[in-house]
């Protein structure tokens, strides 16, 4: 069959490069088009990735009109997740979104209707989906290994949204202050903060390890440093009709945990019935405690090979192949992890525990 066309819209995230340099890696997809309101926040993916002139567009209905694309990639702020989708699906294009789902449970489900509404598939990304521990912790929870899952622990974050961009390259110290006055990341009306940049990541993969079990209540805590509008730091206490979890947010940590892995490590602890995983970013091994071997023992993690390698590669694989959008990527579970991150949201705001939204 021909190439997919992808085109990559809204380029808010600096997620939008990493995603687009995998469909260029691609073998069957090809880039025909780039797109934003904002033409400098495109430069350096269109620098590192020799996108051409005639490929670029300011306005996102030339760049779909003009390029035909059958797939876009979005990477709006948050807050905009629903307009953008929205907008897009009118072109009726498979989409995939750069995660979060969005910034509230209404938007998410205006997204899906959106998309439904078309007949085409819709994906949420979320890159901790494709770390091999992670993966390899659901394929070991799914053989049983720890028995029924009864808890999950999250801790994830980095040293701040503004650190970092595309193949993350730093940010010069110097200008990190600025950074963050002009970055969507710390504006409230954009979904800005950590509890909306990392929670969804923590009870998406959690409801995925659960295997769809939606939670009883929810009790969040914030921290907002003085001089910010959003929050750095977020802890959200999470019931269950087994027991508690907890999902911990931080932008802050000691040290990026693709470089150095931060103390909390940052990552999950999945408990079960009949043992333990522990499962960290970037680690090569997962570590499994069972009655069998309390002292517990390392697990080489898998080798992710395509099509399940990356989000690229997997949601051409579903479309190549018809078949439905499944795990941490799914409108389905997708969903849970946005009903929990409104409830923890509101949960904040209101300082008191509340019973499972939407």
């Amino acid at each position: 069959m021909a190439k997919f066309r992808i085109v990559g819209i809204n380029f808010d995230h600096q997620h939008m490069g990493d995603l687009l340099r995998r469909v260029k890696e691609h073998p069957e997809a090809e880039i025909v088009g780039v797109s934003d309101e904002k033409p400098e926040q495109m430069t350096n993916v269109i620098e590192r990735l020799e996108i051409s002139k005639d490929r670029v567009f300011v306005d996102y209905r030339a760049c779909i009109e003009q390029t035909r694309p059958n797939v876009a990639v979005l990477c709006p702020s948050t807050a905009t997740h629903g307009d953008w989708t929205e907008k897009v699906a009118e072109y009726e294009l498979d989409i995939l979104v750069e995660k979060p789902f969005a910034a509230s449970l209404t938007e998410a489900d205006r997204m899906i209707a959106a998309v439904v509404k078309t007949g085409k598939k819709l994906a949420i990304n979320w890159p901790l989906a494709w770390y091999p521990p992670h993966r390899t912790t659901k394929r070991l929870v799914d053989e049983g290994a720890i028995g029924e899952v009864t808890n999950v622990h999250y801790y994830d974050g980095n040293r701040g949204p503004v650190r970092h961009g595309m193949d993350k390259i730093e940010t010069p110290e110097e200008e990190i202050r600025a950074a963050k006055l002009k970055s969507w990341f710390y504006q409230p009306d954009q979904g800005g903060g950590s509890l909306l940049d990392y929670l969804g990541y923590g009870v998406t993969l959690g409801t995925w390890y659960f295997g769809g079990r939606k939670p009883v209540e929810v009790t969040t805590t914030i921290d907002r440093p003085k001089g910010l509008e959003v929050d750095e730091h977020s802890i959200s206490v999470v019931q269950y009709d087994t027991g508690l979890s907890k999902f911990e947010t931080r932008w802050g940590t000691f040290t990026d945990p693709w470089t150095n892995q931060p103390q909390p490590k940052c990552g999950f602890v999945v408990v079960g019935t009949a043992g333990t995983l522990s499962s960290y970013d970037y680690e090569q091994t997962v570590r499994l405690q069972t009655r069998e071997c309390p002292e517990g023992k390392e697990i080489v993690v898998d080798k992710l090979t395509p099509p399940y390698d990356g989000p690229i590669s997997y949601f051409l694989h579903c479309l190549k192949n018809d078949l439905p959008v499944e795990g941490p990527l799914s409108p389905e579970i997708c969903r849970i992890g946005q009903q929990i991150v409104d409830t923890a949201f509101q949960s904040a705001l209101q300082k008191r525990t509340l019973p499972l939204l939407g």
